[in-house]
């Protein structure tokens, strides 16, 4: 869920290094990068346990009131959210306070593309969540995710991203463009390619001062999200330069960043949340969480102009886990805590609010979006659109250094093309050093 395109720079990596050190031993404290954090019961938390969750983007739990609902059944709790933007500053901060032992939230947020690296090198640095819940309310595939060779269970899983694409059906009426849901996603059907081609009809007629996309590394990680096959086999060997799923991507990606019809924005920068509040382009790939953000940036100006169609095939980008850190000072309150959030009925609650796809198929039966959220993608059936998406999510294999090499082909390889016009093979490159850096060879 709210996956950025990351940038993982070894420079980077230092300075958020460099500045936890002294701070490590304070605990955790509100992001002074974009002052999100939330506090519940007035933030003053006096005569109770408060409990910390450490989360990136938007999750949801606040949105849909779940902090309040649970601090009432728990009077004796207050609980504080301390999120931060974009996973590639939280990641590194939370990998340094687990190896440190201190300064860890009670409960931590693992984001898909680290939740390997989470198994494989911290798993001792986490609670067995798996002896404190019954792990068949979860599906199979995603709690395997979380789960060592040897057992242990350290996330439950939150939401999944089922894909679709959202769009601008108001500026696809003014391009002269197929706007019933239905019929577009009949246009683009089995091939992302298909999808690229009808951004360059958009562009014949587009209205002033939009694009048909967003950027190109949107394509590529929504094109992605449908191949079998991406940086990693299923024995954890790195394939990601003879993967067949990232050269095809990388091709529909390419066809974009080398057109017009790019707005050529970094998602999760502020340009790109003015972007939706502009109506600067009139697609976006939609992974169920997506729609909470649109929402949020498009504000109420975009109501009834967003609607939601197929995507070209079944996908997912995104989904989290959260995790009770041994060095919180509060396990068996947190524990208890993220048992109750990741629980089918609170997952329905957040999907109703936003529309984050639950992994618990128990919710699945009753899943209905507010009425808000339905009005605001002109009436589309939410529900059925990313249930259908997946049902057919391709088995996908995940590794260490999942995160930082989609980083390198994303915000290096991608955006070298994209933004500074450099050639596709150019691209490729750059992303390929990053990468061989990234993985020390």
């Amino acid at each position: 869920m709210r996956t950025s395109t990351r940038r993982s720079r070894r420079l980077g990596a230092i300075a958020v290094v460099a500045a936890l050190a002294t701070g490590l031993l304070a605990g955790c404290s509100s992001d002074p990068d974009n002052g999100s954090s939330d506090t519940n019961n007035g933030g003053s938390g006096k005569g109770k346990t408060t409990l910390t969750i450490g989360t990136f983007g938007v999750f949801g739990y606040k949105q849909a009131g779940l902090y309040d609902e649970y601090t009432k059944l728990h009077p004796e709790i207050s609980i504080k959210e301390n999120v931060t933007t974009r996973t590639d500053v939280y990641w590194p901060k939370t990998l340094t306070r687990l190896q440190a032992g201190a300064g860890t939230d009670d409960i931590q947020a693992i984001e898909i593309g680290n939740i390997a690296e989470a198994v494989q090198t911290q798993a001792d640095k986490f609670v067995d969540l798996g002896k404190e819940v019954d792990k068949s309310q979860w599906l199979e595939w995603k709690t395997s995710q979380a789960t060592t060779k040897d057992g242990k269970t350290i996330g439950l899983g939150t939401d999944i991203g089922p894909m679709a694409i959202c769009y601008r059906k108001d500026l696809f009426a003014k391009a002269g463009l197929e706007t019933d849901r239905t019929k577009l996603a009949a246009q683009w059907k089995g091939d992302w390619a298909k999808y690229v081609d009808l951004g360059k009809q958009y562009m014949k007629k587009a209205p002033s001062g939009t694009k048909f996309v967003d950027s190109a590394s949107s394509v590529y990680n929504a094109a992605l999200g449908g191949e079998s096959e991406r940086y990693y086999d299923k024995d954890g060997n790195v394939i990601w330069d003879k993967s067949s799923g990232v050269k095809k991507s990388w091709n529909a990606a390419m066809t974009v960043a080398t057109s017009n019809m790019s707005a050529k924005l970094k998602q999760f920068d502020p340009t790109w949340d003015q972007g939706f509040a502009k109506g600067s382009f009139a697609t976006v790939a939609c992974p169920a969480w997506m729609m909470g953000y649109i929402q949020e940036k498009s504000g109420a100006s975009g109501k009834g102009k967003w609607d939601v169609a197929a995507a070209p095939t079944a996908a997912n980008w995104g989904g989290s886990f959260i995790g009770v850190p041994t060095a919180g000072k509060h396990q068996k309150e947190a524990i208890a805590l993220a048992k109750w959030l990741t629980a089918p009925e609170q997952q329905a609650k957040v999907f109703a609010k936003q529309a984050s796809f639950p992994s618990t198929p128990a919710a699945y039966a009753d899943l209905k979006p507010a009425a808000d959220t339905t009005a605001y993608f002109s009436d589309a059936p939410i529900t059925q659109i990313f249930g259908d998406s997946a049902k057919t999510i391709p088995v996908q294999y995940f590794g260490v250094k999942d995160q930082p090499i989609n980083t390198a082909i994303s915000d290096v390889g991608i955006l070298q093309v994209e933004q500074k016009g450099k050639s596709p093979d150019q691209g490729w490159n750059a992303a390929k050093a990053e990468i061989k850096d990234v993985l020390g060879q």
